[in-house]
């Protein structure tokens, strides 16, 4: 049986589904994530794109590209931020709090070279990106 996570944005003008099981989860600590979730650390979900669809309010759906990396998605009703599509990895990122069903299991923390926000909790500590997303693949110390 195929699992199904619901969630939506702030004012729940805009709601998503999510099938299946993340293909990763973890905390990106990004000087962009941290911009975009004005938090000191983005926790995300990813997924493949076939995997996440809008289920209702998609006309209040907008995008923001910074790059062409990540396509930012937030709801024009409340501006809540709900997912980013990450074209060049062929994953979409829906931010852990949105899916409220979904067990968090962080597995690493990508991004970390540029942390504001140290966290000892004994997770895989990577420099930038896997090697498998085109990163270093590095790993630095907690």
């Amino acid at each position: 049986m195929t699992t199904t996570h619901t969630g939506a944005c702030f004012c729940g003008a805009v709601e998503i589904e999510a099938t299946g099981e993340p293909e990763a989860m973890g905390y990106c600590h990004c000087a962009s994530c941290r911009a975009w979730s004005a938090g000191p650390v983005n926790a995300f979900t990813l997924w493949k794109p076939g995997n996440v669809r809008v289920t209702k309010g998609q006309q209040f759906l907008a995008r923001f590209m910074k790059t062409e990396k990540s396509d930012r998605q937030f709801c024009t009703a409340c501006g809540g931020h709900v997912m980013t599509g990450h074209p060049g990895f062929g994953l979409v990122d829906v931010y852990a709090a949105i899916l409220p069903s979904l067990a968090f299991a962080p597995g690493v923390h990508v991004n970390y070279a540029e942390t504001v926000l140290p966290m000892k909790d004994g997770l895989p500590k990577l420099k930038d990106f896997p090697a498998e997303l085109g990163g270093s693949g590095i790993a630095i110390p907690e």
